[in-house]
């Protein structure tokens, strides 16, 4: 049984050892050297390339991080391993990623911590170790060694205790978050160093333990720390004590986030907040119960509170109570206030006129229209003097006019932003403040631009519109953002003398060149990506060589794909080529006719050099007497010889030759083509016909024969009838000595002949002559 037993326990570690050889490749690797292997199941860390700098493995099954996992993996800085089935981490896992700088590991299963894992991570700034099952931070100082950390996110549900030096080493913590709903058990002093923002969710605390959570007030609150209260319950003045021990320690900032508050808690805490040196109060994520209370605070005083934050804000029975009136004992101190996304639809002109000190006002996200505006900006006549910053972002206007007109007197608005709301149509004329430099129209369905535009502006956004043409001179705009709409060319830069930065993406864009930036004379920031490019040679050689010699490209060259040729289609315009001949056309043309006529000319030189032209015609020639019949009869020969010689040796032959073989012998008959040649043939036709009629060709051989040309042929049609009519009928006569050097090459055949045949010189000696005759009879007669 035993046996079996370690069988099985060998098989289960044989197997895992041999799943975790198998490891994945993770395939959304970007060349940002990030990868994204979240959500896809994983049960083991995956193979990554080396160089990789980020790495995603949220949302998968894995259970152990093992010594090897990482270990080749040391430019690794940034590692998301949360929401996995995380128990159990080797000791060495982090060994080799000494430049990791954030770390989650959140939402595992770890059920205790252990600072062998953290001793390698000297550079880690950033560590996230929510939502496991550890019940302390352990022991031995766990993150002792983690000098550079910045943030720390710890706790539980399981959390219980926490000692005076679980937080030994970390000196220099600018963000905390506690989550101990069940902690029992804290040591004074151990959140004492932290001034930065701390994040307590303490639910439990608030509800059954306050004197515990009053002594971590005690210990995290200081004048520099930012207190999140998250995820809590107040609902009576019991609940609101712990924040009386947070005013008295000094806090001046204060957000609520995730809460539930009944109308009972609200009063009192505001009348906590009653003279308390806060001067940020922020409200998140939060739901609003029961009537109105607020006449019970007329009397607080809040002459120190400076920003009233909220978002997301959940009031019930909304449409019954306008939730400022909560507020309104308060609204007469803040510079700053932000009611975002918490579907307010009135703020009356009373109220606003409480904000005599506002200087930035946030409504975005509400359901504020065009009535509900005149009725807040009080008809436009001189209400919140001092506002500088207006957001009424997505909500319901739709009167472009109408708000130029309520803004008119704002003479201290330097910032509008009326993103995302419905204008679609531009007034042809507006009245604006001359201080405003900031105005936000983007998605606001608008078509056309016209001089409604205020001349002061220094920054406009269109971003998200239906325009094609911009037309407008804005004479001090330094920022121009119209991406997202349908412009096919840049606007003229002259509109724009001041114009530093201009975002044209996601539009119809086609080209752009030297000519249209040198417009912008201190354009310093181009972006211009996602466009639909048509790729001319023009435009590359400007994209890829000129353009950042002008101004700088801010978006990335994946940016910028060409969409035109189709055979560039889909390609970076970076990495785009074509060919010289479509780029330069009329160039390459004139290139390549250049060098062909050049080509011509040199083969024109060479054949003339080579006398290739005489060899085509004498195999042109040839050709022609392969074509004429073979002479089978002996009464078709009309001569005894066909002598073959330059006209320059004319007077031997008449002198000499004639006389001794046409004199002596009446019979015999020589063809001569001074007088036996017909006129008016093809002077090859009559060689030819002269051969072919003769029984034997003499050769006269000379220095003038090797310069002829038509001696060459003469000698070239006998070698046929030598050759492929295997006769013997060629005589050779040399009336001088020709060295075989000096015959030029393209009298190879005469060459051959000296070389193969015996040839007859003729003597100057008288007494040899009748020697020479009597042998040139006989050769004749052999022919014959």
């Amino acid at each position: 049984m035993e046996t079996l037993i370690f069988t099985l326990l060998i098989g289960c570690f044989l197997t895992r050892q041999s799943s975790q050889l198998e490891r994945q490749n993770c395939q959304r690797c970007d060349k940002q050297f990030f990868c994204d292997c979240s959500d896809e199941g994983l049960p083991q860390v995956p193979k990554v390339p080396e160089d990789t700098l980020g790495l995603n493995l949220s949302f998968n099954h894995i259970e152990i991080i093992t010594e090897n996992d990482f270990h080749e993996y040391n430019h690794l800085k940034t590692l998301y391993l949360q929401i996995n089935w995380i128990a159990n981490i080797h000791e060495n896992a982090f060994s080799s990623l000494g430049n990791l700088e954030r770390l989650d590991l959140s939402y595992n299963r770890l059920t205790s911590l252990s600072s062998s894992w953290f001793d390698w991570l000297i550079s880690l700034q950033h560590l996230n170790l929510l939502g496991n099952t550890y019940h302390t931070l352990g022991t031995g100082f766990v993150f002792a060694q983690l000098g550079r950390l910045r943030s720390l996110q710890f706790g539980s549900p399981n959390f219980y205790s926490m000692g005076k030096n679980d937080l030994r080493g970390l000196k220099d913590l600018d963000e905390v978050t506690l989550s101990g709903n069940r902690l029992v058990h804290y040591e004074v002093g151990s959140l004492s160093r932290i001034n930065g923002t701390i994040t307590l969710c303490l639910h439990r605390l608030f509800q059954k333990d306050l004197d515990l959570l009053t002594i971590i007030l005690r210990d995290v609150c200081s004048p520099e720390t930012f207190l999140i209260i998250a995820d809590v319950m107040l609902n009576n003045n019991r609940t609101i004590q712990p924040f009386v021990q947070a005013m008295k320690k000094g806090v001046t900032k204060i957000l609520l986030k995730n809460m539930t508050a009944t109308d009972e808690a609200i009063v009192y805490f505001l009348q906590a907040m009653d003279n308390a040196p806060l001067t940020f109060l922020g409200i998140e994520d939060s739901l609003f119960l029961g009537r109105d209370f607020c006449d019970k605070v007329n009397a607080t005083r809040h002459d120190k509170l400076e920003t009233l934050y909220i978002k997301n804000l959940n009031i019930q029975d909304s449409f019954d109570v306008s939730f400022l009136s909560y507020l309104k004992n308060i609204l007469k101190y803040p510079k700053n206030m932000s009611v975002i996304n918490s579907e307010v639809f009135l703020m009356p002109c009373p109220t606003s006129k409480l904000l005599k000190k506002l200087e930035y006002l946030d409504f975005t996200g509400n359901l504020l229209t065009d009535l509900a505006m005149r009725e807040s900006m009080c008809g436009g006549r001189g209400t919140l003097l001092k506002l500088r910053f207006l957001n009424v972002s997505k909500n319901s206007l739709k009167s472009l006019a109408l708000m130029s007109q309520l803004v008119s007197n704002l003479n201290k608005l330097e910032s509008l932003d009326l993103s995302q709301n419905v204008f679609s149509v531009m007034p042809e004329e507006c009245t604006w403040p001359t201080s405003l430099q900031y105005l936000n129209l983007s998605l606001t369905q608008l078509w056309r631009i016209t001089e409604c535009l205020p001349k002061s502006l220094h920054i406009l956004d269109l971003n998200g519109n239906h325009l094609t043409v911009f037309d407008i001179e804005l004479p001090y705009l330094k920022e121009l953002y119209i991406s997202g709409n349908k412009f096919t060319s840049l606007p003229s830069g002259r509109l724009f003398p001041r114009l530093e930065s201009l975002l044209i993406q996601r539009n119809v864009l086609n080209m752009f060149d030297a000519t249209d930036l040198k417009e912008y004379k201190n354009l310093r920031n181009l972006e211009a990506g996602y466009n639909k490019f048509v790729c001319s040679c023009e435009f590359l050689a400007f994209m890829q060589q000129k353009v950042r010699q002008l101004v700088g490209i801010g978006d990335r060259p994946e940016s910028y794909v060409c969409d035109s040729p189709v055979t560039l289609s889909g390609q970076l315009v970076a990495d785009a080529h074509l060919s010289i001949f479509e780029c330069y056309m009329m160039v390459a043309v004139s290139g390549l006719c250049t060098i062909v006529f050049l080509a011509t000319l040199i083969c024109g030189i060479l054949c003339y050099k080579l006398h290739v032209v005489w060899y085509v015609k004498m195999t042109w020639a040839w050709l022609q007497a392969k074509r004429k019949p073979k002479v089978n009869a002996n009464n078709d020969i009309c001569y005894d010889a066909f002598v073959s010689y330059s006209e320059r040796d004319s007077e031997w032959l008449e002198e000499f030759l004639v006389p001794e073989l046409e004199g002596a012998h009446p019979s015999f008959r020589l063809c001569l083509h001074k007088h036996d040649f017909l006129p008016g043939q093809w002077i090859v036709d009559n060689i030819i016909n002269a051969m072919e009629k003769s029984h034997t060709t003499l050769f006269v051989l000379s220095r003038h024969f090797v310069s002829s040309e038509w001696c060459k042929y003469e000698l070239d049609f006998s070698h046929f009838r030598l050759f492929d009519e295997n006769n013997d009928t060629a005589v050779l006569i040399l009336l001088e000595p020709i060295a075989k050097e000096t015959i030029p090459k393209r009298f190879c055949k005469l060459r051959k002949f000296m070389n193969s045949r015996t040839y007859l010189e003729w003597p100057e000696d008288e007494e040899q002559r009748p020697l020479f005759w009597h042998n040139l009879k006989v050769a004749i007669k052999r022919g014959n």
